[in-house]
This record gives structure tokens, C-alpha cells and sequence, in this order.
């Protein structure tokens, strides 16, 4: 996805979802099904280990990862919606 091909990645309501921005800046804008309900909201630890994600972070970055993220629930605590 970029500013210069204008592609778009749905997601649909109920499916877990995060990004990697791998530039210096960026712009995510993203669109709801409904009104925004943040006792509905759920968030998974960017970096649970139970996901096995292989995120492509150079040897002696640290990520910006916003609080919420940082402080996500383990996959295995995840509710079914």
C-alpha cells in the first residue's frame, strides 16, 4: 500500500489487524463499519509471542508502538466477537 498506487486493504469487522510503516513518515487513514466504540474495541500485544510474527525490525531499532499496543492483551485472552 501507497500514496503512489492509491490501493486500499479491507478488513472485515471482527478480524485482528495491525501495520508496519517501513518510511520515515506516513499518513494511515483508515474507515469503520459503524461509530466508533471503544468498549467494544479489542487489542492484541503487537508482539505476543503466541502469534509468531516476524516482524521485519532491524537489529538495534526500537519500534514506536503507541501505549494501548504496547500494553495489548495476549491472543489467548481474545473474546470471540
Amino acid at each position: 500500500l501507497s500514496g503512489d498506487n492509491k490501493r486500499m486493504l479491507y478488513v472485515p469487522p471482527g478480524f485482528a489487524h495491525g501495520f508496519y510503516v517501513i518510511s520515515t513518515f506516513a499518513i494511515f487513514q483508515y474507515k469503520c463499519t459503524d461509530f466508533y466504540t471503544p468498549e467494544h474495541e479489542f487489542c492484541i500485544k503487537w508482539n505476543d509471542p503466541s502469534l509468531k510474527i516476524k516482524w521485519p525490525i532491524p537489529k538495534g531499532i526500537n519500534p514506536i508502538v503507541s501505549p494501548k499496543d504496547k500494553n495489548g492483551n495476549s491472543f489467548n485472552n481474545t473474546p470471540y466477537l
